[in-house]
């Protein structure tokens, strides 16, 4: 029988946990974390803030995260982090779970504030969200 053995040399890299859906089982991927980015109390702060059904509001909560006080490279890079499948493109799907890349337990976003979500940051209507558009709005 193999034995296996942990490389005293083997570094974990820096990852961020994504929650991954349908399925609920974490995700990693070798991105920095948001919270890298933005301080936990912060973040925490943002998601109590809109926990009600269809109280999301993009805007409110990049203020109460203090993604709106940061400056354009961090928000470019916490756009990388919500771009899930690195597409270079934030779509709706991606979108509906947008609390959740923030913090795996906080619920998913309804159907109307991610179309609300959409229709904000959306500035070429083509039903996804770039990362000008998104730096745009974050920054606004």
């Amino acid at each position: 029988m193999m034995e296996l053995r942990r490389s005293s040399h083997h570094r974990a890299s820096p990852l961020s946990c994504i929650t991954d859906r349908p399925g609920s089982e974490l995700l990693t991927r070798n991105k920095m974390s948001i919270s890298s980015i933005l301080s936990a109390d912060a973040i925490d702060s943002a998601i109590k803030d809109c926990q009600a059904p269809e109280s999301f509001c993009p805007k409110k909560f990049f203020q109460l995260c203090g993604l709106s006080k940061k400056s354009p490279q961090d928000v470019k890079k916490v756009f990388g982090i919500l771009d899930h499948d690195a597409s270079g493109f934030i779509e709706e799907k991606e979108l509906k779970f947008f609390l959740q890349r923030f913090c795996p337990g906080a619920r998913v976003l309804s159907d109307k504030e991610t179309k609300n979500f959409l229709s904000v940051a959306d500035d070429d209507s083509d039903g996804r969200i770039g990362a000008e558009e998104f730096q745009a709005m974050v920054l606004s």
